[in-house]
């Protein structure tokens, strides 16, 4: 279903719980998912299956969802998240009537059955291939080759481009300088990442690398990729148009 023809609700299969300090705030075997934006779905939980003391916090408004209550999560030991709850009790979408929406990163776990799930809900409808390939894959940053490679783990997922991650060895690491940035994605793991200087600039955190990827994963473990979005590549000695995302 949608509210205002751009939301997507359904109805989730999987038992969902969020912690908050180590407590129970919510278990439930009837999350919706919610595609607040078209990237990944959220969660919404059943009030029933709310276990937190929820207080009134203030309100928000929402242009397809309508008005919102905000609301502080407090669970039996005092600690809370100010303001990290919604509901609205009158949105266009009826199914959002008695459900709470968290604030994903003010909880301190989530659960999906019982293993930990990051960053956002995994999307029913996405998948994830990692295919063997060899084909030749070159990479130039400031007209610099960089990568050189012939036998890439090609990561294929749902509405995204290919990701080409490739050995070390056939980087030129001494190109590429330490970050402190991470990334987390609920289907491979925890990236790090590193920025390349050519000499003539410096690209921040456009490689990253899984170095213990979910066990889904495990083919691109110890395997860098680009961000074809800010980098020249070229597939089989044929340079690839750029492709178009939220990181370009």
């Amino acid at each position: 279903m949608t509210a205002g023809n751009e939301i997507r609700i359904e109805h989730g299969r999987k038992r969902v719980r969020i912690l908050l300090a180590g407590e129970l705030v919510a278990d439930t075997a009837r999350p919706l998912l919610v595609w607040e934006h078209p990237y990944y779905p959220t969660y919404y939980v059943p009030s029933a299956d709310v276990r937190a003391e929820l207080v009134p916090y203030g309100a928000d408004s929402d242009k397809t969802l309508g008005e919102a209550e905000i609301l502080t999560v407090k669970v039996a030991s005092g600690a809370a998240a100010v303001g990290a709850a919604r509901r609205y009790p009158a949105s266009p979408a009826r199914q959002l009537h008695d459900a709470v929406r968290f604030e994903w990163n003010a909880m301190s776990e989530w659960l999906e059955e019982d293993e930990p799930v990051y960053t956002h809900p995994r999307d029913p409808h996405t998948r994830v291939d990692i295919l063997a390939s060899s084909r030749h894959i070159r990479v130039e940053v400031d007209g610099l080759t960089v990568a050189d490679s012939t036998s890439p783990r090609i990561l294929f997922e749902t509405g995204l481009p290919p990701r080409y991650y490739l050995p070390l060895t056939d980087i030129r690491t001494e190109l590429l300088r330490p970050s402190d940035t991470q990334s987390h994605c609920p289907y491979k793991g925890t990236a790090s990442y590193w920025s390349v200087d050519t000499g003539t600039s410096v690209h921040e955190d456009i490689v990253w690398i899984y170095r213990a990827p979910l066990p889904e994963s495990q083919k691109i473990a110890g395997l860098a990729a680009f961000y074809d979005e800010k980098v020249d590549v070229y597939i089989d000695d044929v340079h690839q148009r750029a492709p178009q995302t939220k990181w370009s």
